[in-house]
């Protein structure tokens, strides 16, 4: 399906220069003089390398469309990670460097969406908040301000997180998986 060059959205993946693109972050840019364009910083599905690109309106750009299909986090093994399919309970092998720093956040039996190019899986969407308990944080120091300071924190997946001055070792706190930020404690 092409699209214009200022159509391009976040999350979009997009053909270019005879690759697979997502788009990352757009920017609608208009210049005194000339026309306007988007800025679009482009991440490689394949090898992982980013662009920086401008995209005039006038430009069109091929979007891509991915299959998508509802799959289960089995286990780990070794560098891959291993995912069946929720309908045909076929498995997939799909390399850690796929989904980088967020593998962290995978658990067992937890439902992603593979998404695949002509058969070719390139990419896991995780579910947007995880629920993860504090394993280790700093104490609270009585008088300190009460405003937005944060304290480090090691969450039970090894990550570490910003949380609130009051949240204590035990307590399980929701961390957004994009951005690997404390959301809220955890009803």
């Amino acid at each position: 399906m092409k699209i214009n060059g200022n159509e391009i959205r976040p999350g979009n993946v997009i053909q270019h220069q005879d690759s697979l693109w997502v788009a990352v972050k757009t920017n609608a840019v208009k210049p005194g003089k000339g026309p306007a364009y988007a800025q679009v910083e482009l991440k490689n599905l394949l090898n992982g390398s980013k662009l920086n690109e401008r995209f005039r309106a006038s430009e069109t750009v091929e979007r891509v469309r991915l299959e998508q299909k509802d799959h289960t986090f089995l286990y780990e093994e070794g560098d891959m990670l291993v995912f069946m399919d929720a309908e045909s309970y076929e498995q997939i092998s799909i390399p850690k460097d796929l989904i980088g720093e967020r593998v962290a956040f995978l658990q067992d039996g937890m439902a992603v969406v593979v998404e695949s190019h002509e058969g070719r899986p390139i990419g896991v969407q995780m579910p947007e908040h995880v629920t993860l308990e504090i394993i280790e944080t700093e104490p609270t120091v009585k008088g300190q301000t009460a405003s937005s300071s944060y304290k480090p924190s090691t969450v039970d997946n090894g990550l570490r997180v910003m949380v609130p001055p009051h949240m204590t070792v035990g307590q399980k706190i929701v961390v957004n998986t994009e951005t690997l930020e404390y959301v809220k404690r955890a009803e």
